[in-house]
């Protein structure tokens, strides 16, 4: 059965099949999988090779080439037989509005335990602590509105920041926020993609034109992970001049990406375990049963802050 989503971002590699295996080649290794194992390739490398053999077996075995620019997809290719199989995409469209509402419950539910769990690994005592305890906890029908004001008021006062106004245009350290959602986005897409559905039918965000709105509603639990991830530069770059989205930052964000964290007893990096949201979710949307979606909810809070060396930015 397809089960693997194979991500290439090896510089100046050849991707091949050959003898039924998907095949990497770099200048000092060559790795192999069976490629009727695989269920899609991502290949985020700026400077691949591919060989149109691989495009046709890929077809054959209704394996999904996803092309990047800059992380983010920028190309779908799918065998005409997958292309054509609108099974998931109905089934997407089908959902009830009870259904969604399930969903998206689920998905602010983790949100909001997420942004506390940072919360409280980043300003134990901060006075307003209680305040988004007790709205992370509720069952208000807006309560992630009433998380975000407490959340950011105590992010920002924790990074001596107290005027902080989350926002894309606010300035401040937002510049930081964004490029990380960007590349949290860029991931999602990928995930979602490699798995069969179309980000253009969301759960909550709205649609419009040009829009990925599933990939903003899937992705709302892994953003406190970069939160996370901003903020450990910020300390370690106290100076406000340093708050610029830099090649060094650049560096140091994406890895949030392959930090460890546990999802259904398994110990993955957030890659695998962004997949294995997904692939909750899309067996909730085929089977219509809301249960089989389990966002990530973090169990063991946010770790301490560590001094930036060098080799973590290499």
């Amino acid at each position: 059965m397809s089960y693997h989503i194979v991500n290439i971002d090896s510089p100046q590699c050849s991707i091949s099949c050959r003898d039924g295996q998907l095949v990497c080649k770099t200048a000092d290794s060559e790795r192999k999988l069976p490629l009727e194992d695989v269920a899609a390739i991502i290949i985020t490398s700026f400077s691949a090779s591919i060989h149109s053999h691989l495009f046709l077996q890929a077809a054959k075995h209704g394996v999904a080439l996803i092309l990047c620019e800059a992380f983010k997809p920028a190309s779908l290719v799918l065998p005409a037989r997958r292309a054509t199989d609108t099974l998931l995409c109905r089934a997407q469209i089908a959902l009830s509005e009870h259904q969604r509402a399930a969903l998206w419950q689920k998905t602010i539910e983790a949100k909001c335990q997420n942004q506390l769990a940072l919360a409280e690994s980043l300003a134990p005592r901060h006075e307003r602590l209680p305040d988004l305890r007790t709205a992370a906890r509720s069952r208000k029908p807006h309560k992630e509105s009433f998380c975000a004001r407490y959340y950011w008021q105590i992010l920002g006062s924790a990074l001596n920041t107290p005027d902080f106004n989350r926002g894309r245009h606010a300035g401040s350290w937002n510049n930081l926020l964004n490029y990380g959602y960007a590349v949290l986005l860029s991931a999602t897409l990928q995930k979602l993609f490699a798995l069969g559905l179309d980000p253009t039918f969301g759960i909550s965000h709205a649609t419009r034109e040009r829009s990925t709105p599933l990939a903003y509603d899937l992705m709302e639990p892994f953003r406190p992970c970069v939160d996370w991830r901003v903020i450990q530069w910020m300390l370690n770059h106290p100076h406000a001049t340093a708050w610029e989205v830099t090649k060094e930052f650049r560096q140091w964000v994406t890895g949030f990406a392959i930090e460890r964290v546990e999802y259904l007893g398994f110990n993955l990096d957030i890659h695998g375990c962004l997949e294995g949201v997904i692939r909750g979710f899309r067996r909730a949307v085929v089977e219509k049963q809301t249960r089989y979606y389990r966002p990530w909810l973090t169990k063991n809070g946010f770790a301490k802050v560590e001094k930036i060396t060098n080799q973590q930015l290499s």
